[in-house]
């Protein structure tokens, strides 16, 4: 059963790969026949160390952990008020200290979803998102896991607004409960968001994203040794993007992603770059 999983996850990461402005962001849907398609680089890095109280410690031992990794998310309409999402990533991961080193590098977990527009008028529009976090891509007993090795489900609300013709931009408010198929936690999910053109082909993107670890314990342990996958902890991270849309097909985009607060989890910083390609229909 095992294989036949694996093998149907294999399938579908080769249909995001092989599938190719603006993201359809929040709240907002996709025309049908309409794809956004986002393949980025990313390095994340972390010497220190939410803890319990929220305060930042030195990993042990002067330990540093990196994470580089190529990401491809995308989005299809399937019709106008129906989108389907996908997301995986490629990692390569390193943990080094003064007394060892350990590396890992593989696909993590494969995320599907689809997201559906039940309200749209005056600017604001309200939509229903689900998900699935799908674990059969990697070893779970790898040196740094490449994901907690659990099947995770979520159901999250969302609301956009734009802001035009005052502001040529938008804001987007999310909330979701993400629920886990095994312990410790469950997990509230939140996002508030704002975007903006600067001209027609200059824009940029500040979001505050976050996770509330329900019934945290207090521990901090790693799933496999990774800092950055615990297995109850809180996180928030603000994410700073600016793009460039080189024609109305094809853009880049860079981010700053720092992370402002935490409990039981790493503390670092991820950087991103990212080529950017939507049709139009």
């Amino acid at each position: 059963m095992g294989l036949i999983i694996r093998f149907t996850c294999m399938l579908l990461i080769a249909l995001i790969l092989t599938t190719a402005g603006n993201c359809f962001a929040g709240a907002w849907t996709a025309n049908k026949g309409v794809m956004y398609h986002k393949l980025a680089a990313n390095y994340y890095v972390a010497d220190e160390n939410f803890d319990a109280n929220g305060d930042k410690d030195d990993f042990a031992d002067n330990g540093e952990f990196s994470d580089k990794n190529i990401s491809c998310y995308i989005e299809y309409g399937l019709t106008g008020s129906l989108t389907a999402i996908g997301s995986v990533s490629y990692k390569w991961m390193e943990y080094e200290d003064d007394l060892m080193i350990s590396e890992t590098n593989g696909f993590s977990d494969l995320e599907l979803g689809l997201k559906y527009r039940f309200f749209s008028g005056h600017g604001g529009v309200g939509a229903a998102q689900g998900m699935v976090k799908i674990p059969e891509l990697y070893d779970k007993d790898e040196a740094l896991a490449l994901g907690n090795g659990q099947y995770d489900y979520e159901i999250r609300l969302l609301y956009g607004q734009s802001l035009y013709p005052k502001i040529p931009g938008y804001c987007n408010v999310e909330a979701g409960y993400r629920f886990r198929a095994e312990e410790p936690a469950d997990e509230l999910r939140y996002l508030v968001e704002f975007g903006m053109n600067f001209s027609d082909q200059v824009y940029g993107r500040l979001k505050l994203d976050g996770i509330y670890g329900l019934g945290n314990d207090g521990g901090s342990a790693g799933a496999g040794g990774n800092p950055s996958a615990t297995f109850n902890y809180d996180l928030a991270k603000l994410d700073v993007a600016f793009g460039w849309k080189i024609t109305s097909q094809w853009g880049v985009e860079l981010a700053y992603r720092p992370e402002i607060y935490g409990k039981n989890i790493s503390s670092g910083v991820n950087w991103s770059f990212a080529l950017i390609f939507m049709n139009s229909k």
